[in-house]
């Protein structure tokens, strides 16, 4: 593959390249495109609307077909307009990634919205050829007829061909910077959120701050419980820190490291009274969206699903309230696993750590139109809610087991953020909703919840807490005895199914359900 690239890099060097022409120069080239919000802010209309999972291929030993198909990419590149831009990842000492994007001249709005969520790196005129090279590079032809993400870790080279979604894009960098940090540095790069809030302890009256990380898949909520201020009590003292909204570099000693600047958020159905923060941030001058419904003098409908389900927007993180200067967690308190069920998961439990390492196996949640369109709402199960592991899957669970257990002050949890009590063809039972996942974390922070241990489960679930009447969500409410000991062996057994696919985990973990 080092070979292949080594070609497709000549060919772009003899072509026509505009280098690093700016923000500002960017969106120019991208008007034709453009429809301007009525906030002053860009949006755009792709013709690819979610990731290419289905076309995505990990290649660390490139076939013909794969040499083919890159000689001929090559071979068309010679000669094209191609802008480029560099980017960094992560701002902590010794994890800053230069990452390098070419894209064809007359999809330069994906540079555009691509640079609009990492960081600047210092130095360099606008228009002229970095000095210092690149540690991952991202080759995109969106114009490609054939629809194919070839990704090259033995290079850290991504080809994306066929898509001019920008979730491509961003993916691109993120998968080979989880990937570098568990080769290079022995951690675990997470598809997750993170924050820190700062609490009133339930036991000491004092206030203490709890780091949190949010796993979850596309439109579960991770990203709507990470922006969200938790409706805490600011005259008590009480605050949240939003760090990150989708990447986080965890380490062996319970710290975690931010990757990006910005947020990339989904934005269908937003509304500001159950998401002001992320509201906030779509609606700015500066925000950049995706495949959102934009009608006559710039008017935004996010509740307009007419061209997808999966609207999405850039978003700047500084002009979110509740953030700060930094993107980093000094250290991980607490694990939260959000899922969305229908039947017999309760709206928020707490784990051994056993049990959260085969939860993060489990990676249980619904399809989203992110990831594929036509099963979007179905039950879904990916390792870790995160589609872009590279490398063994089990080995995954077994390091993440390993870090709980060298920092065993992490609390872990798992969030349902869907509904509760369904009967499958006849109700949809009791939505659980966002102002419920809310509260419940910010009581499990504080350790205001009381717990009692699921005999059938053996996890520990809420049997009082603050403003949230957990009683709704009492299963002998809405099942009988033997709807419910029948729901829970046919949820154990699809459980126990899944985590016997992996042979290399660890004992414990497969124990656990």
């Amino acid at each position: 593959m080092a070979i292949i690239f080594q070609e497709t890099a000549g060919a772009i060097a003899s072509g026509t390249v505009e280098w690093d022409p700016g923000m500002a120069e960017l969106r120019k080239m991208a008007k034709a495109e453009e429809c301007t919000t009525e906030y002053g802010s860009a949006s755009y209309i792709t013709a690819i609307r979610s990731r290419s999972a289905k076309f995505t291929e990990i290649v660390f030993e490139p076939t013909k077909e794969h040499r083919d198909t890159l000689g001929k990419v090559a071979a068309y590149l010679k000669g094209q307009d191609l802008v480029s831009i560099d980017r960094l990842m992560c701002r902590r000492r010794g994890y800053r990634t230069r990452i390098r994007l070419f894209v064809t001249k007359k999809y330069a709005r994906l540079a555009y919205m691509w640079g609009g969520m990492l960081f600047e790196p210092r130095g360099g005129k606008p228009g002229c050829r970095p000095k210092a090279g690149a540690d991952f590079t991202i080759i995109d032809v969106p114009e490609w007829p054939e629809r194919k993400v070839l990704v090259d870790p033995t290079t850290f080279t991504t080809f994306i061909l066929g898509s001019d979604y920008c979730g491509e894009v961003k993916k691109a960098g993120l998968r080979m910077m989880m990937y570098a940090h568990k080769t290079r540095h022995g951690g675990l790069g997470l598809h997750a959120g993170s924050k820190v809030l700062r609490v009133r302890d339930a036991v000491s009256g004092k206030l203490t701050e709890r780091g949190m990380l949010l796993f979850g898949l596309s439109a579960t909520g991770k990203t709507t419980l990470t922006c969200h201020h938790h409706w805490l009590d600011a005259k008590a003292g009480e605050l949240v820190r939003i760090r990150q909204d989708d990447v986080v570099l965890l380490n062996r000693d319970g710290s975690a490291v931010g990757t990006e600047d910005n947020f990339y958020i989904k934005t269908d159905g937003m509304e500001p009274d159950s998401q002001p923060l992320l509201f906030k941030g779509a609606t700015s001058g500066n925000a950049i969206l995706e495949n959102v419904k934009v009608g006559r003098g710039g008017k935004i409908d996010f509740f307009d699903s007419s061209i997808t389900s999966n609207g999405r927007g850039v978003v700047i993180r500084k002009e979110l309230d509740y953030t700060d200067d930094s993107i980093d967690l000094k250290r991980v308190d607490m694990v939260v696993f959000i899922t969305r069920r229908k039947t017999i998961v309760p709206p928020i439990a707490r784990l051994t750590i056993e049990q959260a390492a085969a939860f993060f196996m489990l990676g249980e949640s619904v399809e989203s139109s992110a990831g594929d369109p036509a099963r979007a709402g179905k039950p879904l199960r990916v390792v870790g809610t995160n589609p872009f592991i590279i490398g063994p899957l089990e080995e995954e669970g077994n390091r993440f087991l390993e870090i709980l257990r060298a920092n065993p002050h992490i609390e872990c949890f798992l969030l349902d953020t869907g509904r509760f009590g369904a009967h499958p063809g006849a109700d949809e039972g009791v939505k659980i909703t966002v102002y419920d996942s809310a509260r419940l974390l910010a009581d499990a922070a504080r350790g205001s919840i009381k717990w009692r241990k699921d005999p059938d489960w053996g996890y520990e679930v809420a049997a009082e807490v603050g403003d949230v009447d957990i009683r709704h969500f009492d299963p002998k409410a809405f099942y009988s005895e033997e709807e419910y000991r029948r729901l829970t062996e046919e949820l154990k057994m699809e459980r126990r199914e899944w985590l016997s696919r992996f042979r290399g985990l660890d004992p414990r973990i497969l124990s656990a359900i």
